[in-house]
């Protein structure tokens, strides 16, 4: 018997070791491009599941040779791992999903805690805290609130248990993580039972204008396939290597997993749904210990099968100006026929200064706020930035003169993104969205394309708030990248309004008033017969049409709320312009704003002289 435990423990060692060596091939292999690299992770997922399914059919056997239950939880987090790294790779959810279930399985089973040698054992607890990191960083993207709140209130324990334990080391590091996910937790629950940011088939298609966007067809229609998602500020908000801006935008770029599932409701553990013992040989076998059975088929109960695939997004952390050129550049070759790349950039400016300001809301009324506002940012700066000529065209010098700065401190440089940096992209289709205080520098590229023209969303040069306490890019994100992922959310954070101020009923209402508001605009849209190609051709894509709406929504808003005066540098720009049906000087748009501004008690926040 003896001999027969030694060889099953030799061969679950050998499958691990084989694992692993698989395992260490694909995780350094990019998250970006096309090019197949499905037959590694088939080996990796074949390996693992070998190796998941041997320690199932032996565990007794393995548990009688001195098999820890931490083991097992480590088998799993991998194979989370692996599902997690897919997903960053692929975009597609059911690896985010597949992800999730593992690592609520470890969680629930609680692999990583008890046993007698847990409070001894260094190298397991830093297991277990990387393994609460990954979660986190699993659960926050899949946006399950609930469970991130009670992973970082058992994390922050853990890392106060480890101090406590293991004096001499250092757990600065974690520390750190820890804070980090908590000032983004802060940040980005202002409004918990918000809609979600990924578009929801229940909540973003409106019956009024889906038989206009269903006939509506361009006679050059372009396909939404890639995205590149980048952010760099100082001092940015961001948990792992995921800011609060590419976190929004990335979320924004995807279809709700649930679907036609969706419900407004707290997270349930998919675990409550089914129980956690079966029957072996007549007798009840309680799977919470060191079993390590796991149902890898759960996550079809989470998603939906009907939805169309996710655009793939390469999301950069911090990258440099050449590895973000070079992977513009392999996304671009890469690009399947008739199709479009998504570049979204949010970086500071030539100054890397802050570039926000406030209404000056001396007086204590509401009127008060219609007098000059505040600039946090040089006018020096700013007046360079929007010097172009009304045809968004400048000399070919102007294509260096201003650019985005990509680290932390410094000038120009190998660290500077220029407007003339895109122009070789230029030869593919590109809608490029760039939030920066040097933005309007990029106007430049309309025009000067090389061979298709670019859809351009461009960020006002500063921001502008009610109330400025709180309230920066640090501390709370971009004002334009939160408008074109949150828009009531945005629009609540600009005039001062929290989750405290409003009573859920209203702000439900709120949504649906904007919610019909983007529909009658989604009408307008397709109706029209001298709606530049540009935006046509992309207009039957659900991901762009709905940024073009809400950037629409965002540029209106400005309009009305800042004194017309400080309008060029207040305001977002896009190129070519869109008709003047839906610019914020239409009385369609206008009237639209004024009426989610009366519902919420703070039309007189805003300039509504002449209507």
């Amino acid at each position: 018997m003896a001999d027969q435990n030694d060889v099953v423990t030799q061969t679950f060692r050998a499958l691990i070791e084989s694992a692993d060596r698989k395992f260490a091939r694909v995780r350094d292999l990019p998250s970006y491009g096309r090019t197949p690299q499905n037959h590694y992770f088939q080996k990796v997922f074949k390996a693992y599941m070998r190796l998941w399914k041997y320690q199932q059919e032996n565990r007794s056997k393995l548990v009688d040779s001195g098999l820890n239950r931490w083991e097992i939880g480590e088998i799993a987090s991998r194979i989370g791992q692996l599902y997690f790294n897919q997903y960053m790779r692929t975009s597609e959810a059911r690896f985010l999903v597949e992800a999730y279930v593992f690592y609520e399985a470890i969680l629930n089973r609680r692999y990583f805690e008890g046993g007698a040698n847990k409070a001894k054992d260094i190298g397991v607890r830093f297991k277990e805290l990387r393994f609460y990191a990954r979660f986190l960083l699993v659960s926050l993207i899949l946006n399950r609130i609930d469970m991130v709140l009670l992973l970082v209130d058992r994390f922050r324990s853990l890392v106060d248990d480890c101090k406590s334990n293991f004096k001499e080391t250092n757990f600065k590091e974690w520390k750190l993580v820890v804070q980090e996910i908590t000032r983004f937790m802060e940040v980005d629950s202002a409004f918990e039972n918000a809609r979600p940011l990924r578009y929801s088939v229940l909540l973003d298609t409106h019956p009024t204008s889906r038989p206009y966007v269903a006939r509506f067809h361009a006679r050059k229609v372009l396909k939404f396939k890639d995205a590149l998602l980048t952010s760099y500020h100082r001092s940015e908000v961001k948990f792992a290597e995921l800011t609060l801006d590419t976190y929004r935008m990335l979320q924004c770029l995807e279809w709700e997993p649930s679907g036609s599932f969706y419900q407004k409701r707290p997270v349930e553990s998919i675990y409550q749904k089914r129980p956690v013992e079966s029957y072996e040989n007549g007798s009840v076998t309680d799977h919470s210990g060191a079993s390590g059975l796991i149902d890898i088929n759960l996550a079809v109960d989470m998603t939906d099968p009907t939805l169309p695939p996710n655009p793939r997004k390469a999301v950069l952390y911090r990258p440099s100006v050449t590895h973000l050129l070079a992977v513009m550049a392999t996304i671009c070759e890469e690009l399947p026929p008739e199709s479009i790349m998504l570049i979204y950039i949010s970086a500071s400016g030539k100054a890397g200064q802050s570039y926000v300001s406030q209404t000056d809301s001396s007086g204590g009324s509401r009127k008060s706020s219609k007098s000059k506002v505040v600039s946090g940012t040089s006018s020096e700066q700013n007046s360079s930035a929007s010097e172009v000529h009304s045809n968004g065209k400048r000399d070919s010098n102007d294509y260096h003169d201003n650019y985005l700065w990509l680290c932390p401190r410094g000038t120009g440089g190998s660290n500077a993104l220029y407007p003339g940096d895109i122009i070789p992209f230029t030869r593919r289709p590109l809608f490029l969205i760039i939030d920066s205080d040097s933005s309007h520098a990029f106007k430049v590229l309309h025009g000067a394309e090389r061979g298709e023209p670019v859809a351009l969303l461009l960020s006002p040069l500063k921001q502008t708030f009610r109330n400025l306490s709180d309230v920066s890019t640090t501390h709370s994100g971009s004002q334009f990248t939160f408008f074109l992922t949150a828009p009531l959310q945005a629009f609540c954070q600009m005039v001062g309004l929290t989750s405290v101020d409003i009573d859920t009923d209203v702000y439900s209402d709120a949504e649906e008033i904007l919610c019909n508001v983007f529909a009658e605009w989604e009408v307008i849209l397709c109706k029209l017969t001298s709606l530049d190609l540009v935006w046509a051709q992309v207009l039957s894509d659900p991901f762009l049409r709905r940024l073009i709406l809400r950037f629409i929504f965002c540029r209106s808003v400005l309009s009305l709320f800042c004194m017309p005066q400080d309008n060029e540098q207040y305001l977002p720009v896009c190129l070519p312009h869109l008709p003047n049906s839906v610019s914020p000087s239409s009385e369609i748009v206008r009237s639209a704003v004024i009426r989610l501004a009366n519902h919420l008690k703070v039309a007189d926040y805003f300039h509504v002289d002449g209507m």
